[in-house]
């Protein structure tokens, strides 16, 4: 209770601490913004749900120092075959090659309940954070200058905070979204699955497949996913007529996964019904108030995004939210915070749909018409096609007026030469922490450098060259990346999505010019 009212006025309150909460509080916390965090749970919850993550959101546990403590409890993803109604394959999803353009796997599957004890124990590790665990969100207010949330402990009693800030990481029932009057809009996918978790033992993994597979079989559509060590996680379509209830049993489970193994030769850690829907909050901010996460979006899991576009979501906000309570930047930075994410979870769901209407066709005609046509598109060849591939850009929002491809994406993180590194070398985001930066080609020339001086404003933006002792990098995957995109100069963002893009000098003094009031 003391810790609650500590202060006067937090500057941000988060509703849920989950790992999109824990995150947005450690990000926040890093910073010395002052941050209350509150949960109904006292602990981490001690199954998994979410199972994959990618290279961007492993960059974000590299910022926060953690990739070493979370690393025990990573493995790579393997690829995911698609084997069609005949049991051909149809279709294989892989990873990039390396050099890996961010500097971490691409793809990994995790357990989830000792990586979010490690992201919650780096928010409370800050002074500025403040977590109160078993409390219920009642009541949210808000006026022109700070949010009022009404908690209820556990013992029935209550208790006010206030921030300028309020952040709904409350998951898909969440209470924010639902006081403030956010509603969510459906994109169109509503079906019934069973998720079975299973520690499976020796005699077991010798039955099963050595990738991770989506089994696109009308009669049963199901996934197969390798998860680290010995747990193996099964997502099975539930059909017409059968009791979701009953199959969420562990005799409706074993039933279910009695085409791969038995009670003999695995345990069960979970299983659980769901209906997987498609859904997108209509709005992202309400005043002073945001959604973040399941609280802003749910979607199918075919592709393993349902994490990671919640950490997208509060590494996108906090970087924000900084800018506007410590670095002066106005409150309308905020806005392009909603108009960013919705669109590209809007994208990336609809991309998500369009792979999960490969697996779950239930008529056997179109099954096979799919099958034909997938064997055709790639001449009877099917080559892996990188799960990365499936990301879109970044459309709307705080972008340059100049449009290119690769505005809106991720900037690579090369390896770099460091003084005093081994010949391992040194990830950029070490060397060069997150913040507003302009990285230029080696073939730019000094045109570009004195475009950027021109527009120096302190510390708040780096202007680097590669080439020059300060960004030689091992493996030319920057170099390569330039090239490719036919450009000289890349303006990043403090999130390290790309702002803009220049081929020239005057490309350049435009775009920074777009920026004044946030650099």
């Amino acid at each position: 209770m003391s810790a609650i009212t500590g202060h006067d006025m937090y500057d941000v309150a988060i509703v849920g601490f989950g790992p999109s909460g824990a995150i947005a509080a450690g990000l926040l916390g890093e910073k010395g913004i002052r941050t209350f965090v509150c949960d109904k749970l006292q602990g981490v919850y001690d199954k998994p749900r979410a199972i994959a993550l990618d290279h961007e959101i492993l960059r974000v546990f590299q910022q926060m120092g953690l990739s070493d403590k979370i690393k025990p409890f990573l493995e790579p993803f393997t690829d995911s075959v698609y084997y069609g109604v005949d049991g051909q394959v149809i279709k294989r999803m892989s990873t990039v090659a390396a050099p890996y353009p961010l500097a971490h796997t691409p793809s990994v599957v995790f357990t989830q309940p000792p990586v979010e004890k490690i992201l919650r124990e780096y928010a409370q590790s800050h002074e500025s954070v403040t977590v109160e665990l078993g409390l219920t969100l009642t009541n949210l207010v808000q006026d022109a200058n700070a949010t009022s949330l009404t908690l209820m402990h556990e013992d029935g009693s209550s208790s006010v905070v206030k921030a300028k800030y309020t952040i709904g990481c409350d998951g898909a029932s969440s209470s924010v979204r639902g006081l403030v009057g956010i509603e969510l809009e459906d994109l169109g996918f509503d079906e019934p699955w069973l998720v079975i978790d299973v520690m499976v033992n020796e005699r077991g993994l010798a039955k099963l497949p050595t990738t991770s597979v989506q089994y696109c079989n009308p009669k049963r559509p199901a996934t197969y996913v390798i998860g680290p060590g010995n747990h193996r996680r099964w997502e099975i379509s539930i059909n017409e007529g059968e009791n979701p209830a009953e199959l969420a049993t562990p005799e409706g489970a074993w039933k279910l996964l009695a085409p791969w193994i038995n009670e003999e030769e695995g345990t069960l850690w979970r299983q659980a019904s769901y209906r997987f829907h498609a859904l997108v909050a209509n709005q992202w901010r309400m005043g002073r108030v945001f959604v973040a996460g399941d609280s802003a979006h749910q979607q199918p899991p075919f592709l393993g995004q349902g994490m990671c576009q919640g950490v997208r979501d509060v590494v996108n906000l906090c970087w924000r939210l900084e800018a506007v309570l410590t670095g002066g930047a106005k409150d309308t930075l905020l806005d392009s915070y909603s108009t960013e994410r919705k669109a590209h979870v809007t994208e990336l769901t609809t991309r998500i749909k369009g792979i999960g209407r490969i697996i779950t066709e239930r008529s056997v005609e179109l099954a096979r018409t799919r099958d034909a046509k997938l064997l055709a598109d790639c001449g009877g060849v099917v080559t892996p096609m990188p799960r990365q591939d499936v990301q879109p850009a970044l459309s709307a929002g705080l972008l340059g007026s100049l449009v290119h491809p690769a505005r809106g994406t991720i900037f690579p993180q090369p390896l770099l030469k460091g003084v005093g590194v081994g010949s391992n070398g040194v990830r950029m985001d070490e060397v060069y922490p997150a913040g507003w930066k302009v990285v230029l080609s080696a073939n730019a020339d000094e045109g570009f450098v004195q475009a950027c001086q021109n527009h120096q404003r302190g510390p708040h933006l780096r202007c680097l060259r590669l080439g020059t002792p300060a960004l030689i990098e091992l493996e030319g995957v920057l170099g390569k990346w330039f090239e490719t995109h036919g450009v000289h100069a890349a303006i990043i963002r403090p999130d390290h999505y790309i702002f803009g893009v220049c081929k020239t000098p005057q490309d350049v003094s435009a775009q920074l010019g777009e920026l004044k009031e946030f650099v």
